[in-house]
């Protein structure tokens, strides 16, 4: 059983640079307890993310926390990683030791399926990659949507553009299949029982409100200290600031996975709107755009409350301060 008043979380990433904050901010939140995080393909190779995953909660001193790999590829398509977003390896030019706490010999899906289970109705799933480690686990268990408190994802671009495609962000982008899995077993599930908690869809039109500026980095770094988790985040960051300049045209960056974890833990951070949610698997130029039914023309029940709105400023500074802090505690800890 959970600790009262404590929300535990089992988060699904492909880490890269964002996912690595992201990390650090469940660690760092006062009313969550991180329990389990698995891998999955995404910004890098499976092989990269379980391993940048394992070095992040170990510079953090939470080698408790089970890291157990998924699926390396998506459901049908190809690998497609990002090395020019997130660096050769996924942690910019940051070079940590390798870890050497060990990786669980369990498949992430069943992880999953089995935190859910023995924590009926109170853990949050957050998804920060492509959705293939849900899909596999949904498949294997179609009571999931109602076994979990919430299944919050980084995923979607509603009402802006994709990042990826014209319409496509990327997690949704690397594996649509796997996407409409998840989302048509949530469908399912609230069609049957609409008290199934729905999907929270935190995309591009929560996230990209957020940009994270060398004032903020300077803020946390100042805050953090010297520490192995400050300077991880620093070399990081750089090198993420240098591909937003290149590509976005501002020297800072869009920070996803954070904000999503912030919003996972106080929902009061965005503002949400109902829709019943599907996805373009087609190939077509619509492919891997989620399509929210905003006017309910389906007539099917909402599967997802959506994110169209986000508090950009109150989410920096809890990250400033949550993931400053954490540095600098692990920094007095090390002296």
């Amino acid at each position: 059983m959970s600790l009262a008043g404590v929300v535990p979380l089992l988060l699904d990433v492909d880490t890269g640079i964002d996912d690595a904050l992201a990390i650090l901010y469940a660690l760092a939140s006062p009313a969550s307890e991180l329990m389990a995080v698995t891998a999955v393909h995404g910004n890098v190779a499976l092989e990269d993310t379980e391993r940048n995953t394992r070095t992040v909660l170990e510079l953090a001193g939470r080698t408790d926390v089970t890291v157990a790999a998924g699926r390396a590829a998506p459901l049908l398509r190809p690998l497609e990683i990002s090395p020019e977003t997130h660096g050769p390896r996924g942690l910019g030019y940051a070079d940590p030791p390798a870890p050497t706490m060990r990786l669980s010999p369990s498949f992430g899906p069943d992880v999953i399926i089995e935190a859910a289970r023995s924590l009926p109705g109170e853990l949050t799933l957050i998804t920060l990659g492509p959705l293939t480690n849900l899909a596999i686990a949904v498949l294997a268990e179609p009571e999931l949507p109602r076994l979990l408190k919430r299944w919050v994802a980084m995923a979607g671009a509603f009402r802006v553009p994709g990042n990826t495609t014209p319409v496509s962000e990327w997690n949704v982008h690397c594996d649509p299949e796997a996407a409409r899995i998840a989302l048509g077993a949530w469908q399912a599930a609230v069609d049957a029982d609409e008290r199934t908690p729905r999907a929270l869809l935190v995309g591009l039109d929560a996230t990209e409100r957020a940009r994270l500026l060398p004032s903020h980095l300077k803020a946390l770094l100042r805050r953090g200290g010297d520490s192995p988790v400050g300077r991880l985040i620093g070399d990081a960051l750089r090198y993420y600031f240098e591909f937003h300049e290149r590509y976005d045209g501002f020297y800072g960056a869009f920070v996803h996975d954070p904000f999503v974890v912030a919003a996972a833990c106080d929902e009061s951070l965005i503002r949400t709107e109902p829709a019943s949610v599907d996805v373009d698997a087609s190939g077509g130029p619509g492919d891997g755009q989620t399509i929210a039914d905003w006017r309910h023309t389906t007539g099917r029940r909402p599967n997802a409350d959506v994110a169209v709105d986000g508090s950009a400023d109150a989410f920096l500074e809890r990250l400033v301060e949550r993931v400053g802090g954490l540095a600098s505690a692990r920094h007095g800890d090390e002296r």
